[in-house]
């Protein structure tokens, strides 16, 4: 489980805008949802479509709380692209999927607007 939301959080340490850019956040489609009972927490396995410059990627993701595996296809999702690779159990996760915690701690996906391209970065 995450970390229970404290509104009263101050922000984290400044950075500059070059290391904000390093990190490369992007739109995509979610193509397919799987149970993932391996997972040592309540997960999902993800196959997102990022577009012809990133293609298609797979992430684990801590998700179950709020979203079902049936709606998952067809989703937006916003997600780190530039991260290694990251073994969870049997699944290797390719890209961390984004999401904000609720005030119980289960998350929230961050979502790009509608009509967003999968592959559109965000700036």
């Amino acid at each position: 489980m995450h970390k229970v939301f404290d509104p009263s959080s101050p922000p984290a340490d400044a950075i500059d805008f070059d290391a904000f850019m390093a990190v490369d956040i992007r739109a995509g489609k979610v193509l397919r949802a799987e149970a993932f009972p391996e997972a040592r927490k309540p997960a999902y396995k993800l196959w997102i479509d990022f577009g012809p410059g990133v293609g298609e990627k797979k992430s684990s993701a801590q998700i179950t709380d709020h979203y079902t595996l049936e709606e998952l296809p067809g989703r937006l999702v916003a997600a780190v692209v530039n991260f290694p690779p990251r073994q969870v159990g049997p699944f290797m996760s390719e890209v961390l999927v984004l999401g904000f915690a609720d005030l119980e701690g289960k998350i929230l996906l961050v979502e790009p607007g509608e009509g967003t391209p999968a592959g559109a970065r965000l700036s």
